[in-house]
């Protein structure tokens, strides 16, 4: 299939519109009109439903959406490859939650660089579903994350644990029932136990999905939130926040995941391994 014809796909789907998608690709809306019927006859499907108010995927749109966006990431990375230099032999993409990445996986990436030069690294930041679907598509070689999903061909192994602790932006303290206290959603788990530690505790006024989100907002405006030690040792080390004393602390797991068959590979073995020595410091740490 002609990558042009599911660029112009997605494009008429994310701008609703034929116009604008000409627009956004560059091309005349009759270009994009040609594309449309060319794929449409490629498939035997009607793709869109036109009307004044714009156009909508059908259910044969709907289903084609997915592969088409897959189709333009392999794309994407198969250009990307070609162009890297000779002396690079292999490329290894890795992706993590936003969380994750400092001080952990931003220490590996120098590692293989120095370790294997020959091998290129493209990383990426997502949710752990996300990450999973990739994975399974090939288009990502190692995942971490916490809480991930078990699908066949995968191998999750544990790399460390995560240790919560309350933090606060005031020298008092702070925690569950205070004001400006900020509950991060770190899994089911955590919940759990965060519920028994703190039963009597009224609802926090503020919830949020993602750690960078709760720290940004307790620096930005006061208050405390359980966040990984390792991620917040150096707001703490400078004076920005406090450790909540007597507070009690909880652990979480973060996990490596990757494609079973790749493990044999020599090149990705020793990625595995300096990930999981990298894991092995930072818990120590």
């Amino acid at each position: 299939m002609d990558v042009n014809l599911a660029k112009t796909f997605v494009a008429v789907y994310e701008t609703g519109n034929f116009n604008r998608a000409a627009e956004k690709l560059n091309v005349t809306q009759s270009t994009v009109s040609i594309r449309i019927q060319n794929l449409e006859q490629q498939l035997g499907r009607s793709l869109f439903v036109r009307s004044r108010a714009g156009t909508e995927l059908t259910v044969a749109g709907q289903r084609f959406y997915p592969h088409a966006t897959h189709l333009l990431r392999i794309w994407q990375q198969a250009r990307h490859d070609l162009v890297l230099p000779e002396t690079i032999r292999d490329v290894f993409s890795i992706g993590g939650q936003f969380t994750l990445w400092d001080e952990l996986l931003l220490s590996w990436l120098p590692w293989m660089r120095q370790t294997l030069p020959e091998v290129a690294l493209r990383a990426e930041v997502g949710f752990p579903q996300d990450l999973i679907k990739q994975l399974q598509e090939g288009l990502l070689d190692i995942g971490v994350m916490y809480t991930p999903q078990a699908r066949g061909g995968l191998t999750i192994e544990e790399l460390l644990k995560d240790k919560l602790v309350l933090v606060s932006t005031s020298a008092e303290g702070g925690g569950p029932g205070t004001d400006g206290y900020v509950f991060i959603d770190w899994g089911p788990e955590f919940q759990a136990e965060h519920d028994m530690a703190y039963m009597d505790s009224t609802y926090p006024a503020i919830s949020v999905s993602q750690g960078m989100l709760g720290l940004q907002h307790i620096l930005n405006c006061g208050g405390s939130g359980y966040l990984p030690k390792r991620f917040v040792q150096k707001q703490v080390d400078a004076g920005r926040l406090t450790r909540v004393a007597d507070a009690p602390s909880f652990s979480r797991a973060i996990y490596m995941i990757y494609p079973t068959e790749r493990a044999e590979g020599e090149r990705f073995a020793q990625a595995l391994s300096g990930l999981r020595a990298v894991a092995a410091k930072r818990q120590a740490d």
